[in-house]
């Protein structure tokens, strides 16, 4: 991150205490704050200042926190972490599947929402220039981060297109559970297969042309997912 443009968070939440944890431990850790308290006014405020990141509870006064998620990623593709006492694996699964990038349950511990945030971040860091993947219909371009399947652009989350990135780096090699969940997650989510096979359902929905007979992502069970260049 450049030092003279420190990175944007914006707080979707109703509870002024979780708020007031919010902001002093972020900023007291180099990062700008801005808050809202219900989907209205959050989602007024995403499309005003385009945060670099966005903590968003599911339980707001006005709407759903799934409802607005959907809404926002409709048009904005940055990173979003879901902070909510709902603990439930439905809500979970629901909350990565409309594009939540990672899910974080109160109460919690700073260190823990600070790693985080920063993991979700890097899945957005600029990449170094890169050539253009060809795969069997895919076309994947490492420099302007686009994907194309027969010459149609897709419409990836950050997420989705940084673990499709790294399959097509390493086409033909089995990558573990481990080794995705640390590249795309960071280290603290190596156990946390939930979240792999989420993205791995999204993605498959998106490359291929049958997701219940996969060319491209072929699970290796109980190891983790081989990438395909030209079909198995």
């Amino acid at each position: 991150m450049n030092p003279e443009a420190p990175t944007e968070i914006l707080i979707i939440d109703d509870e002024t205490s979780i708020r007031k944890i919010l902001e002093i431990t972020l900023q007291s850790n180099g990062y700008t704050i801005l808050q809202a308290t219900t989907a209205r006014e959050g989602l007024q405020m995403t499309a005003a200042h385009s945060p670099d990141l966005i903590i968003l509870d599911l339980g707001l006064p006005d709407e759903s926190g799934h409802v607005t998620l959907k809404k926002m990623r409709e048009w904005f593709g940055k990173p979003v972490i879901i902070l909510s006492v709902f603990n439930s694996e439905e809500d979970i699964i629901t909350a990565l599947d409309n594009g939540a990038n990672d899910y974080l349950i109160k109460p919690f511990r700073t260190g823990e929402l600070l790693a985080r945030i920063r993991s979700a971040l890097r899945t957005v860091a600029p990449e170094d220039d890169g050539p253009v993947i060809s795969l069997n219909g895919l076309e994947i371009d490492l420099s302007t981060r686009t994907v194309k399947k027969s010459g149609e652009m897709l419409k990836l989350t950050a997420t989705q297109y940084a673990l499709l990135a790294l399959f097509a780096q390493h086409p033909g090699k089995v990558l573990t559970h481990q080794y995705l969940l640390r590249e795309i997650w960071g280290s603290d989510h190596v156990d946390q297969l939930q979240y792999l096979r989420v993205f791995i359902a999204q993605l498959r929905k998106k490359i291929e042309k049958d997701v219940n007979f996969p060319e491209h992502i072929i699970t290796e069970s109980g190891v983790g997912y081989r990438f395909l260049a030209g079909g198995n």
